[in-house]
C-alpha cells in the first residue's frame, strides 16, 4: 500500500493574504517526487510560510504519539535495525514497559544508516544497513514504539575522508584520535547543513525525535587547537579559543532546532557528556550545559557510572550505581532550575558490562544494577531513561518502572 506523506495544509485560497493590514505572502507550492523504496513514490510539498502564518508541519501518515507516562527506551545500531536483532529488541519492547528505540541514521563513523531518496541531496555515503526505511517505520508503528532517530553529527571518520577540507589537518593528512576517528569541523557551516539536511531526511520518514550526538570538538582539543590545520569560518575574529568552540557548537543547536522546526513536527534532544553539567564549560570540547540545554527540547546526560572517575566522593562509580545516578541528577536539577524554558530530562544509563575497568573497580551489571539507576532517577523527579548497550543486548527482567 502506498503510504503518502504531505505537508499538512489549511486552506488558503490566494498566494497573498492580508492580516491586520499587513501583507503576508505564501510561495507557490513546489512539489518534488521522493523515492524512499524502489516500489514506493512519495510525494512531497514544499511551502514557505511568513512568520505570522499558521504554521504547516510534513505530515508522514504515521500516528506516533509521545508515550503517556515518558519516553523509556533503548538504543540501537543501523545493523540491529535493518537486521535480524530487531525481532528480538521487539519481542523486548513488547513483554515490558520500554516504549522507545532510538535508532542510529548516522553512525559513529559518518555511515548513512540507510539509502537516501534518488532526488535527495544527500550523498550516498557509507554503509546502508537499514534496505526498507518505510518497512522499519511501519513495523515501529504497529509495535506502538516512539522512534527517535540518533545523529552523530561531528565525529564522522566518512565524511572527513571524503572531505578533507571539512576537517582538521596534520601535516597535511587527516587527523585522527588515537582510536583512529576523524571529526568534522563544527566552525564550518557546510557541516552543520550536511548533518541536518540528513535530519530532514529522518523527519520525512516519520522519527519524531532527532537526537544529536558527538555535538562536541574532540576531546582534548584544548591541546591542540594551535597546531592543527583547519576554518575557523565565520568565527576567525573569535580570539578566545575556547568560547569560540562553545559558541559554535551552541550556535550550531539552535541553528539545527530552528530548520527543523520551520517544516517538521519534531523535538530536537541533545546528548552531553553527565560531567559538562557540573562545570561551567568543557572548555576543549565546547560544551555549556546551560547553552545546549536552553536550545533543545529533550538534554540527554551520558552518565553511565563506568564513565566517572571518582567524583560527587564516590571513589569507585561503578560500584555504586544508585548513588551516582542520584548525586548527578541533583546536580543537573540545579541547573535546569535555573533555566527559563527548561528541556525535558532523560539521561543514558548504563546496560553494560565495564570489565575493562579491572578488578575490583567494575561489576557484572543486571536487573539489581540497573534498576538502581533507574530508581535514582525516580527518586530524583526524572521519570524518563535511555538504555545504553553497544551490542544492543539488553538485561532481561528488569522492572523499568520501579
Amino acid at each position: 500500500m502506498k503510504r503518502i506523506r504531505t505537508y499538512a495544509t489549511a486552506v488558503c485560497t490566494a498566494a497573498a493574504v492580508l492580516l491586520a493590514g499587513d501583507a503576508v505572502y505564501a510561495k507557490e507550492e513546489q512539489a518534488k517526487e521522493v523515492t524512499y523504496h524502489p516500489h514506493i513514490t512519495i510525494p512531497v510539498v514544499e511551502k514557505e510560510l511568513a512568520a505570522n502564518m499558521p504554521r504547516f508541519y510534513y505530515d508522514t501518515g504515521y500516528d506516533f504519539t509521545y508515550p503517556e507516562d515518558g519516553v523509556r527506551g533503548v538504543y540501537v545500531t543501523g545493523h540491529s535495525a535493518g537486521g535480524a536483532r530487531l525481532e528480538e529488541l521487539l519481542k523486548l519492547t513488547d513483554k515490558t514497559d520500554l516504549n522507545t528505540m532510538v535508532i542510529d541514521i548516522k553512525d559513529d563513523f559518518g555511515n548513512l544508516t540507510f539509502k537516501p531518496p534518488e532526488d535527495s541531496d544527500l550523498p550516498e555515503i557509507g554503509k546502508n544497513m537499514i534496505d526498507d526505511p518505510v518497512t522499519l517505520m511501519d513495523t515501529l508503528e504497529k509495535h506502538k514504539i516512539y522512534p527517535i532517530a540518533r545523529i552523530v553529527v561531528f565525529k564522522d571518520t566518512v565524511l572527513a575522508e571524503q572531505k578533507p577540507e571539512w576537517s582538521y589537518l596534520q601535516n597535511g593528512n587527516i587527523w585522527k584520535n588515537g582510536r583512529g576517528e576523524a571529526f568534522v569541523n563544527p566552525y564550518l557551516k557546510e557541516v552543520w547543513d550536511y548533518n541536518v539536511n540528513i535530519a530532514k531526511e529522518a523527519a520525512k520518514l516519520g522519527f519524531k525525535e532527532i537526537q544529536f550526538d558527538y555535538v562536541r570538538f574532540p576531546e582534548g582539543f584544548e591541546t591542540r587547537d594551535d597546531s592543527l590545520e583547519y576554518s575557523k569560518g565565520e568565527y576567525k575574529e573569535e580570539k578566545d579559543n575556547v568560547q569560540s568552540r562553545v559558541t559554535a557548537v551552541t550556535d550550531f543547536v539552535e541553528y539545527a532546532r530552528e530548520e527543523l522546526q520551520k517544516g517538521f513536527d519534531v523535538d530536537v534532544a541533545v546528548d552531553i557528556f553527565g560531567y559538562s553539567a557540573t562545570l561551567k564549560e568543557a572548555p576543549g570540547i565546547g560544551q555549556n550545559f546551560s547553552k545546549i540545554s536552553s536550545n533543545v527540547d529533550v538534554i540527554s546526560s551520558m552518565i553511565y557510572p563506568s564513565h566517572w572517575t571518582p567524583y560527587f566522593g564516590i571513589d569507585k562509580p561503578d560500584l555504586h550505581p544508585y548513588e551516582l545516578t542520584r548525586e548527578y541528577a541533583k546536580v543537573e536539577n540545579k541547573v535546569l532550575e535555573k533555566l527559563e524554558n527548561p528541556p525535558t530530562s532523560r539521561p543514558w544509563i548504563q546496560d553494560f558490562t565495564a570489565s575493562w575497568l579491572g578488578n575490583g573497580n567494575y561489576q557484572t551489571y543486571g536487573v539489581k544494577e540497573v534498576e538502581e539507576q533507574i530508581k535514582a532517577l525516580n527518586d530524583s523527579g526524572i521519570d524518563e531513561f535511555l538504555l545504553w548497550n553497544a551490542t544492543n543486548r539488553y538485561t532481561n527482567g528488569v522492572d523499568y518502572t520501579p
